[in-house]
């Protein structure tokens, strides 16, 4: 059976499929260390204000360490480690934040948009906290 050109153009048409997150306007390396920050501040502070967009996206990521924390065996805390690129924070956030939510299924974060607007650019700010 041969395969045509039509055909295969008729496949790639339903082969495609939206890449899940925000770009940020960052190219991958970038965009990847710059949440991996987010998450740091997140998790060093428990309480960030940023943009929305931002918080929604952080929200996602941070829950999912979470989850990951309240695993509390040796392999999640090297994830955590190797995620979070910081000794120390992945330690407080697997023997500190995530024993806390133990009893919990998810939800562990909260987004607060707020009324402001960033003034350099009109970005609608949101605070996002453990909660």
């Amino acid at each position: 059976m041969k395969i045509s050109v039509e055909d295969l153009r008729e496949d790639q048409r339903y082969m495609r499929h939206h890449k899940r997150g925000r770009k940020f306007n960052r190219k991958r390396g970038e965009r990847k260390s710059f949440i991996k920050g987010l998450v740091s501040n997140l998790i060093v502070r428990g309480k960030i204000e940023t943009t929305e967009a931002r918080a929604k996206e952080l929200k996602s990521r941070a829950e999912k360490l979470v989850t990951l924390g309240k695993k509390q065996n040796l392999a999640a805390l090297r994830l955590l480690m190797a995620r979070l690129s910081n000794k120390k924070i992945a330690e407080k956030l697997y023997y500190e934040i995530s024993p806390r939510y133990m009893s919990r299924h998810g939800g562990y974060t909260r987004v607060i948009k707020t009324a402001r607007f960033r003034k350099r650019d009109g970005a609608r700010v949101a605070t996002i906290e453990f909660v």
